[in-house]
């Protein structure tokens, strides 16, 4: 069900063989190849470093600020890669390059290269698309890569990977059954991403988690910055002068503020200028599936909005968007896991329409709710359903003859976008050819990296 097993031995030792630096258990680096060259510099044939890293942490939000802060690393001229989760139809999106995919043939040679690792067999599914992506950025030559975590901190496959920021997103109730049961337990494991003395920046947090962030990085000695610390506090607040996100809705501002605070950060640090003008740019091309997205109507066709709310945190957000940033929907269609609180959910959940809850089954996906079992706690207007199709079916009747159908809502959980996806594929737009790679060297020439 997890993708981690509450230690990083075997991923730190999956590192070490496939010649990658990695964490110690004191959590300070292993010894590694040298760091990336400032952007624009010229670099030799076949020189390999260790691309500057930035790992995000955090309950929301992950996406997009990692998103963004990959998108500001590529328009200041650096080869950036991009690692995030999950993914919607092929696991191959959870590897960028310069946004690209990975083709199919470089993919299956860093898989078997990792899995011809010491150890490689064992390592759980997270931890071996990890050392895929972190192998795969070395051999493209990345620069400077965003690493986001997978679930909390100190625990996850990413947090045995050098980094060189560590970037918090804002916390929340959510995998309690892993991370712990409050707030304060889950900021913990977190916090336990924290390197010493490695930088780690903070977007807005409640005060609860906060605290915890401030007292980890004062125990190891982490210079710890909030957004404001790194823009200004001024009024009225940080966000003021950051540029427009793409994405819609305010927390989209939020998390750019992010993502320009972990950049700044980044390049005062390595001595890199930082061009407004490319941040800009950046912020407002940025543009993560599923995240408040339109996928418009036609004739007979119901516009549809995606968003991948799947915790009461970030319904909460959603609840703010709605008749704002989007249009109020005529009905939602929700799906949620079987580990989530929906009774906390539940009044969110059915305070975004008046219109109908369609909770269509998600059969491929073991973990997701029964419907009939969500039905019981969203009230009356839910109506289970056997699948996804049929949902987008009633959707599209809803015009019944009259006119247009009313916008739809589809949100709950980001497994439910996948399956929507899988039907509808076009709607995750192109990301231009997929990227090959140099070949690995033979086992003679050394270490990979």
């Amino acid at each position: 069900m997890f993708h981690m097993d509450f230690g990083l031995g075997r991923m730190r030792a999956a590192l070490e063989a496939l010649g990658l630096a990695g964490r110690q258990e004191g959590g300070r680096p292993l010894p590694g190849a040298a760091v990336a060259a400032p952007p624009g510099a010229a670099r030799g044939p076949g020189a390999v470093a260790r691309p500057v890293a930035v790992q995000v942490v955090g309950t929301n939000g992950k996406g997009s600020v990692s998103l963004m802060l990959a998108e500001i690393m590529r328009a200041h001229g650096l080869r950036a890669g991009l690692y995030a989760s999950p993914h919607f139809v092929d696991v191959r999106e959870r590897v960028l390059v310069d946004g690209r995919k990975l083709d199919e043939a470089a993919w299956m040679t860093l898989g078997s290269a990792v899995l011809a690792t010491p150890g490689g067999p064992e390592l759980t599914y997270f931890e071996c698309v990890t050392a895929i992506a972190a192998l795969g950025f070395v051999r493209a030559g990345c620069a400077a890569v965003v690493l986001e975590a997978g679930l909390g901190g100190a625990h996850d496959a990413t947090t045995a990977l050098d980094a060189d920021l560590t970037v918090f997103t804002p916390m929340g109730l959510d995998h309690m059954a892993v991370l712990g049961p409050t707030l304060a337990h889950i900021a913990r494991d977190k916090a336990g991403a924290m390197r010493p003395g490695v930088p780690a920046v903070s977007g807005p947090q409640p005060p609860e988690a906060m605290a915890v962030l401030r007292e980890r990085a004062r125990e190891i000695g982490a210079p710890f910055m909030t957004v404001a610390d790194v823009l200004g506090a001024a009024p009225p607040g940080p966000c003021a002068g950051v540029p427009a996100p793409a994405m819609a809705g305010e927390h989209q501002r939020e998390n750019a503020a992010l993502a320009l605070a972990a950049w700044t950060v980044l390049a005062r640090a390595r001595g890199w200028a930082s061009d407004p003008a490319a941040c800009a740019r950046a912020i407002g091309a940025a543009r993560l599936p599923g995240r408040l997205q339109c996928v418009p109507g036609g004739p007979g066709r119901a516009e549809l909005w995606l968003d991948g709310a799947h915790n009461a945190p970030a319904l909460e957000r959603l609840a703010r968007a709605v008749g704002r940033a989007v249009p109020r929907p005529a009905a939602v269609i929700f799906a949620c896991m079987a580990d989530k609180d929906l009774a906390a959910m539940a009044p969110l959940v059915a305070g975004l329409t008046a219109g109908p809850l369609w909770l269509p089954a998600l059969p491929e996906v073991p973990r997701a709710l029964a419907p009939e079992a969500a039905a019981a706690l969203l009230g009356p207007r839910a109506v289970p359903l056997p699948g996804l199709a049929r949902a987008l079916e009633l959707a599209d009747g809803l015009g019944d003859g009259a006119g247009a159908p009313g916008p739809v809502l589809v949100c709950g959980s980001l497994y439910l976008l996948g399956a929507f996806f899988a039907l509808r594929p076009e709607a995750l737009g192109t990301r231009g050819p997929d990227l090959a790679l140099p070949p690995l060297p033979a086992p003679e020439d050394g270490p990979s990296a």
